[in-house]
This record gives structure tokens, C-alpha cells and sequence, in this order.
């Protein structure tokens, strides 16, 4: 584990005086939205990001008769998200190749947990969208999303639509990083801004890695630095899977 400084001397440099290995506030909210078939609102400190599952019968015409489902999302930043107001993508005509890159990562995460066979010739949509970005928002968005999709897929089985859940596992994602020498867990935007280093880690609940991006933004590394950083999300990522776990009991208990 990381040989950060314990006790009060640990929190003094981070914003909100967390240790170095501690999550910001989480809150999962299913069904935050009636309509879709999962709904989850995640809030990491100031991060909030709406998840929402459709699923559509049908997949893209290169899966059409192999019998095998897909699974894909969408990420998006509303104007205000931000301190200052950032124009829709619409607006500018494309969508950027920051927000073609979160797709893929979060598509690729979600993916990594599902059994297409199983799932038959369906398409699962991830709609991932920033209500307000404060650090984190796309391992937010992987996180949240896992839950959105866990309910939807509950969805099918319990209609009788799936006899087995296609949801071989939960996958949860978080960010750390190296700032001012130190290994943190959960950065916040004040802190990923001053990061030498900057990580995002995506875990399955076997302990599976999906991705790990680690990057120097200023300084290299050292191999024992980049051991700490996934120690220490290693340790998060447990926790956040304690919570989805929590927040799906509560979103798939009988009525």
C-alpha cells in the first residue's frame, strides 16, 4: 500500500482535508430518471454525472445473425457544467476527440462485463451525461454506468425477457494521481490541475484490470510510484463496489 503520511498530517494539503486514500462523498441515486431502462445518478464530491440504460432490440449491421449482443456509450458535458459555460458539441458541429475517447473508455469498460451471447441480438446505450465536473467525471461515468446497466439487465430477467443475467460482474473506475509528492486517491479538479501525474484506474470485482492510464504531466514516474497508485485505487475501487452493490439492492428489491 502507499507509505503516505498518516493522521492529521495527511490531510492538510488536499482541499477538503481527506486522507490520501479516501474517496470523495459518494452518493449513488437509481432511478433518478423514470423513464430509461436504469437510471443512476452519481455524485463524487462536486462530480455528477447522469447514467441512463437503453436497451434496444437489434445490434449494428456488422453483429446482425452472429446472435450476439452489443454494448456502447455516449458521453457529454451539459454548458454549465463547467465554471464557464462550454459550448454544446452540437453547436460546433463535431464531437471532439476528448469526448470520442471517454466514449470508447467507458464503452470498452461496460463491455468487459457482459456476456454478448447471452445477451442476444440487443444494443445496450450508456448515455453518460455531466451535470457538473468537478475531477473524475469519466471514471464517475464507468462507475455509475455499471449500476445504470446492472438495473437494466435486472430488468429483462425479472420480465422474463433473459432467463440469466448477461452481467458476468461489476466494474467501478477511479483516478489518482501524484500531486505536490504526494499519492492521492479521487482527485478533484483543483488537484488534477496540479498533478504530476495523473492515473485512471477501471476494476472489475474479481480485482481484473480493464485499463490503467497512467500519464506524466510534468515529472516521470518511478515503477514503485505507479505500484502505490494501484494500491491505492486498488483500496477505492473495493469501496465502490460496496456502494454500487448497495444501490442496486435498494434499485432491484421487489415491490
Amino acid at each position: 500500500m502507499s507509505s503516505q503520511p498518516s493522521g492529521h498530517a495527511a490531510t492538510l494539503f488536499r482541499p477538503d482535508l481527506r486522507p490520501a486514500n479516501a474517496l470523495r462523498t459518494l452518493r449513488l441515486t437509481p432511478g433518478y430518471v423514470s423513464t430509461p431502462e436504469g437510471s443512476v445518478l452519481i455524485e463524487m464530491g462536486n462530480t455528477r454525472v447522469l447514467c441512463n440504460a437503453t436497451i434496444e432490440q437489434g445490434v449494428p449491421g456488422w453483429l446482425r445473425n452472429s446472435g450476439r449482443g452489443w454494448v456502447t456509450a455516449e458521453y457529454g458535458m451539459l454548458p454549465r457544467a463547467t465554471l464557464t459555460r462550454t459550448a454544446r458539441e452540437s453547436e460546433r458541429g463535431k464531437v471532439g476527440g476528448r469526448t470520442h475517447e471517454i466514449q470508447r473508455l467507458i464503452g470498452r469498460s461496460l463491455r468487459s462485463v457482459v456476456d454478448m451471447k447471452l445477451l442476444g441480438e440487443r444494443t445496450i446505450i450508456l448515455d453518460c451525461d455531466v451535470l457538473q465536473a468537478d475531477g473524475g467525471t469519466r471514471t464517475a461515468a464507468i462507475t455509475g454506468a455499471s449500476v445504470a446497466l446492472a438495473i437494466a439487465l435486472g430488468k429483462l430477467v425479472a420480465a422474463g425477457t433473459l432467463k440469466t443475467s448477461p452481467l458476468k460482474q461489476m466494474v467501478a473506475a477511479t483516478s489518482v494521481g501524484i500531486v505536490d509528492g504526494h499519492v492521492l486517491l479521487d482527485l478533484c479538479y483543483e488537484e488534477d490541475s496540479r498533478a504530476t501525474v495523473d492515473m485512471n484506474v477501471v476494476m472489475l470485482a474479481n480485482g481484473g484490470l480493464v485499463e490503467t492510464q497512467a500519464t506524466a504531466e510534468k515529472d516521470s514516474y518511478t515503477r514503485s510510484e505507479l505500484t502505490q497508485m494501484l494500491d491505492i485505487a486498488e483500496e477505492g475501487i473495493r469501496k465502490l463496489l460496496v456502494a454500487q452493490q448497495t444501490a442496486l439492492a435498494s434499485a432491484l428489491k421487489p415491490e
